[in-house]
């Protein structure tokens, strides 16, 4: 019985003592992340009030593509279904044109698998 109580109990305490590491971690993704964003502000704007060439990313996170109000999107990106979920959008960044064949989006492809990691952080807090 007292192996099982401070069994729970050094769960309970690590859990409370990783909780700012992980929150650290994932902000040093973000920050990172915010790096590997520059590339897409030609293009992509933060502000939801405005679409720059292409649609503003705030929210983009579980957004349906091709939804927002206000911009033209090409059809293929309208049929497509998509939902902007992690995996989805690391196809997106990785090689849009195979994701979605007709997009109109042009882009350097993000394959490097971390990169990928942190532009999605980044994404998530938008």
């Amino acid at each position: 019985m007292k192996k099982e109580i401070l069994k729970w109990v050094s769960v309970a305490a690590l859990a409370g003592f990783m909780t700012p590491v992980v929150q650290a971690d994932e902000a040093a993704m973000a920050a990172a992340g915010a790096e590997i964003f520059k590339r897409c502000q030609a293009c992509h704007s933060e502000d939801t009030s405005a679409n720059a060439f292409g649609p503003n990313l705030s929210g983009v996170v579980g957004r349906q593509a091709a939804s927002l109000p206000r911009f033209a999107y090409s059809e293929a990106l309208e049929k497509s279904g998509i939902i902007w979920n992690e995996d989805n959008l690391r196809k997106w960044v990785a090689d849009n044109a195979k994701l979605v064949p007709g997009t109109r989006m042009r882009h350097v492809a993000i394959t490097d698998a971390a990169e990928q990691d942190y532009l999605i952080a980044y994404l998530k807090t938008l």
